[in-house]
């Protein structure tokens, strides 16, 4: 299995896809990708503006949606380029097109290799419970891919101890969902990647790692190929129940 799965794919005051330059050149060596635009609305500049950045690091892109059967052309794509945008409007579209098996098998087995950033990265994971985008639409299930047996939070940043903001921080959000799920969840800052050949994974940046035993900070980059192993649980939270003590 060969993934590379970004946090972003624009990094601020930079050109889309390249300060993962050289890990994209890596991965797609020298095949055509297959371009998945559906998070966002506008398909076609949404392509336009991927073959354009990637045709500066020599990359040839075709989008799936100018196929006359899309479906067909991600299924047999040697590499896929799954867009950021909405998470929700992501895995509706690719549910509609009844690919989420089929895509996860042939990555699974090595028929394909998967890049993805933003929204791209969190249908990698086994649900996109992790996301931090509204529920713009209602797909039929929350579950996703399942390429990595963890979760990611995309765009992660720490939250500013001189700030009056009341709500919710992000490392708060993901310890609610820790309360309900057994399940790790490697938050990546803008500007990192993960790379999955085989047996290996390993960060590129820094990111952070929660899990039930606490919080890991990574600087600048780790090895986090122990995550591949674990099988996560999901739904575990504690209901009231007619005729059950509150404390019981």
């Amino acid at each position: 299995m060969d993934l590379l799965l970004l946090s972003n794919s624009t990094n601020y005051g930079s050109v889309m896809f390249s300060h993962a330059a050289e890990a994209f050149t890596e991965v797609t060596a020298g095949d055509t990708v297959t371009f998945i635009p559906y998070a966002l609305a506008d398909w076609d500049d949404y392509a336009d503006r991927v073959s354009e950045a990637f045709a500066t690091l020599d990359i040839e892109v075709v989008s799936a949606h100018r196929s006359p059967a899309p479906d067909r052309a991600i299924l047999e794509a040697d590499v896929v380029m799954m867009g950021g945008g909405n998470t929700f409007r992501l895995l509706d579209s690719l549910s509609d097109l009844g690919v989420i098996d089929g895509l996860s098998r042939r990555v699974r087995d090595g028929d394909t290799r998967y890049m993805g950033a933003s929204a791209g990265t969190n249908v990698a994971c086994p649900t996109i419970r992790t996301t931090n985008d509204m529920p713009i639409c209602l797909p039929p299930t929350f579950s996703a891919l399942g390429l990595v047996p963890f979760q990611i939070n995309l765009h992660y940043f720490d939250a500013d101890p001189a700030s009056t903001f009341m709500g919710e921080s992000r490392e708060e959000r993901i310890a609610e969902f820790l309360e309900e799920n057994e399940c790790p969840v490697l938050a990546m800052y803008e500007g990192s990647w993960l790379r999955v050949q085989g047996d290996t994974a390993a960060v590129t940046g820094p990111a952070r790692l929660f899990d039930d035993s606490g919080v890991e900070a990574f600087a600048d980059g780790v090895d986090v190929s122990r995550l591949l192993d674990f099988t996560p649980t999901f739904d575990r939270g504690r209901r009231p129940r007619p005729g059950l003590r509150a404390d019981a």
